[in-house]
């Protein structure tokens, strides 16, 4: 069941020739997702081929570089003749400016936009097998994180050990799978529990949007695979990053570290540092528990397969 990431803008407030502003895409099992969209970000759909399937958006505060792309995006969804309604989810408290900016052309869309509100600890999206949680951020505006977060798998089926204990080949190995009891022909009952493992974890993703280091994100999700965090500023601007409550490359590993992540991908990146990221790889990966290369700060257009945890 794939579960894929496109970065679609990785820049700070300021846009760069080889950054837009803040949009993630995920895509789970045909299923298409959106984090925030600041300006331009259709043209990224267009340039990096994800489409405009998108059925709910998610917004972690209304600065601009977040959510200015949400009307361009509307009106072409509406030029393509687009029916599925749209659910965008946004902090408590920001619903009448988040209406203002769906309208802002004049024109209400075709197709229905409904507009949520989801605080701290809030599930915002209930899928089949998965939920998208809001956290709480801090950030100089109403804001959240939000944790894409499975659910746990069905442990691993013993046939070896159910045709042990006499079960028969066919139905009956499904029954024990989905957690049934089964009878065999001399009355013998076998459990789940003799056959069927624990368990497995699903996946985890974690993204903050713009914050200063939160508790609130280490406990998102239990050890998330990614962790898409600000790290806004390098070293020699910290003092800069706690005055705009954003984080440095530092801060955002040490978030990771306590968070458990197995990766961790450095966003929102200053305009200061455009074309140079040496600093930040350098300061993240002194911190970051995992490989060196599980801390990385992702181009634009780039692309990542989340594979299970026990794969």
């Amino acid at each position: 069941m794939p579960l894929r990431v496109t970065f679609l803008g990785t820049a700070g407030a300021i846009p760069t020739t080889e950054r837009n502003p803040s949009a993630i895409f995920v895509a789970r099992e045909g299923e298409e997702l959106l984090f925030d969209a600041g300006e331009g970000t259709q043209r990224q759909m267009m340039r990096f081929g994800t489409g405009f399937s998108v059925s709910h958006l998610f917004v972690t505060h209304l600065h601009g570089d977040h959510v200015l792309g949400i009307p361009g995006l509307l009106q072409t969804m509406d030029f393509n003749d687009r029916e599925e309604p749209l659910t965008i989810h946004t902090p408590s408290g920001t619903r009448r400016e988040l209406k203002g900016l769906v309208n802002a052309l004049g024109n209400r869309p075709s197709f229905p936009v409904r507009i949520n509100e989801v605080g701290d600890g809030d599930v915002a999206y209930r899928a089949d097998e998965y939920e998208v949680r809001a956290f709480a951020t801090d950030h100089d505006a109403r804001s959240v994180g939000y944790a894409l977060v499975e659910d746990d798998r069905k442990g691993r089926f013993d046939r070896e050990r159910a045709e042990e204990l006499g079960v028969p080949v066919g139905p009956k190995f499904s029954k024990l799978h989905e957690g049934e009891s089964v009878e065999l022909e001399d009355g013998t009952v076998v459990d789940p529990d003799q056959v069927v493992g624990d368990p497995r974890p699903g996946r985890a993703i974690v993204y903050t949007g713009d914050t200063r280091p939160a508790a609130a994100t280490v406990e998102a999700a239990d050890e998330p695979d990614l962790l898409i965090h600000d790290a806004t500023f390098a070293d020699d601007r910290a003092d800069r990053a706690a005055e705009t409550a954003h984080s440095t490359a530092r801060q955002a590993a040490e978030i990771a570290n306590r968070a458990g992540a197995d990766r961790l991908a450095l966003m929102h990146l200053s305009s200061r540092y455009a074309g140079r990221t040496d600093a930040h790889l350098e300061q993240a990966r002194e911190v970051f528990a995992g490989d060196e290369t599980d801390a990385f700060v992702p181009d634009d257009g780039q692309a990542l397969e989340i594979p299970f945890p026990d794969d």
